[in-house]
């Protein structure tokens, strides 16, 4: 179950390994969903900012951006059951999500590829939930992707592009010989996280890695679609021209993007997050020789679940699990010798809470193995409704 064995791997950095391996394997349906809010750190925050996201929900909002936000909530997954009909449930919930977004980091704002985002978070998580693992996406994995220069994405950009001179110097070559810039094949690649791009299965073990080793997957999902598409000369027989290679970039092959495939690739590709950062401090020189300085700084990129820990302490409490059922102990779960023990003195060693013979005479029986009280039926499923699911009850059966 999630609950035993994610929050304990986070907190144990040796451990680290097993996790990674479990979302490179893909984590399962069934866990999806609240596995992203551990890895992402979303569930700290919302533990940290309990009710923020209901305070947000409630205030008004830019019209500004909520005359943007409502455009583009149709265009979100149309087919998707949740996403289908205007004003249903699930567009609804795309809207609050955007909106408080909005509110959460006014100098933002909203930007269009932060919808097809949050409705990947929707399909898998609540509202709440939702919200806060895009924080975590926007400020932690992507930072400064989404704000109004787009510096960061033309950053990666060119890191992506230097990193293809090594991984597929032939489709470098073409692509400059084109002088195609970055931007124009990359950028929703990398702002959506795939999410318009790849096969929904492929989407969903592509989010599992990222979430877990941050945005070097995403380096390596366009380095391995540039490398299948324009890395020999046999590829680029039909993609004499600009037109004709941009065409192909929009309309890769399903073969390359087949599930199988593509993680296979991703996961052998020489791309580390070593490289990445080396790349980023040479782009970054070159770009502050020729644009000055960075008008939108971003914040400092964090590389997966780990990076994300390290860097904000929680408390133990945030990542305990909440359990949907509570069961009262159980008298078979005593260890032996310690019924005889407690009757031959039942004053000692009673629980501070249990029942007391001199408060209730001979109604009560001193130790764990104490008949209860007996209720009345409507006392009886009182007792049971108060006691058998917890608050977060909603949160560990939603799917």
């Amino acid at each position: 179950m999630l609950p035993i064995w994610l929050p304990s791997v986070l907190a144990l950095a040796p451990r680290v390994g097993l996790i990674q391996l479990r979302c490179r394997k893909g984590i399962p349906p069934a866990l999806r969903g609240r596995a992203w809010q551990y890895l992402s750190g979303g569930k700290v925050k919302l533990e940290q900012n309990t009710g923020r996201f209901d305070e947000l929900d409630l205030l008004p909002g830019d019209p500004k951006w909520l005359d943007v936000i409502e455009r583009d909530l149709h265009r979100q997954f149309p087919f998707h059951e949740m996403f289908v009909s205007r004003g249903g449930h699930g567009q609804q919930d795309l809207f609050r999500v955007l909106k408080a977004y909005t509110l959460h980091r006014p100098e933002e704002g909203y930007c269009q590829a932060q919808a097809p985002i949050a409705a990947v978070l929707l399909m898998h998580m609540p509202a709440e939930q939702a919200f806060w693992c895009l924080v975590q996406i926007c400020e932690k994995y992507l930072p400064g992707y989404y704000s109004e220069k787009l510096e960061a994405i033309q950053l990666d950009g060119e890191i992506l592009f230097s990193l293809l001179h090594r991984i597929a110097p032939v489709a470098h070559k073409h692509l400059s010989k084109q002088k195609i810039d970055p931007i124009l094949y990359m950028t929703e690649w990398f702002m959506c996280a795939f999410s318009r791009t790849l096969p929904w299965s492929s989407v969903l073990r592509v989010w599992d890695m990222f979430f877990c080793e941050g945005v070097k997957i995403l380096f390596r999902v366009g380095l391995v679609l540039l490398k299948h598409t324009l890395g020999s000369s046999d590829k680029l027989k039909s993609c004499q021209g600009q037109y004709e290679t941009i065409e192909r970039l929009r309309a890769l092959n399903p073969k390359i993007m087949q599930e199988a495939f593509l993680v296979q690739e991703i996961l052998e590709l020489p791309v580390t997050e070593r490289h990445i950062e080396r790349e980023h401090l040479i782009q970054l020189k070159q770009w502050k020789e020729t644009h000055g300085e960075l008008q939108c700084p971003p914040c400092p990129r964090l590389h997966g679940a780990k990076a994300i820990s390290n860097s904000e302490p929680y408390s133990r409490k945030a990542l305990e699990p909440s359990p949907s059922i509570i069961l009262p102990p159980s008298p078979a779960l005593l260890p032996q010798g310690h019924k005889n023990k407690e009757r031959a003195d039942p004053g000692k060693g009673r629980p501070a809470n249990g029942p007391s013979l001199e408060a209730n005479g001979d109604q009560a029986l001193a130790g764990p193995w104490a008949r209860p009280q007996q209720l009345t039926p409507e006392a009886s499923l009182h007792h049971q409704s108060k006691e058998s699911l917890s608050s977060h009850e909603s949160e560990d059966t939603y799917l």
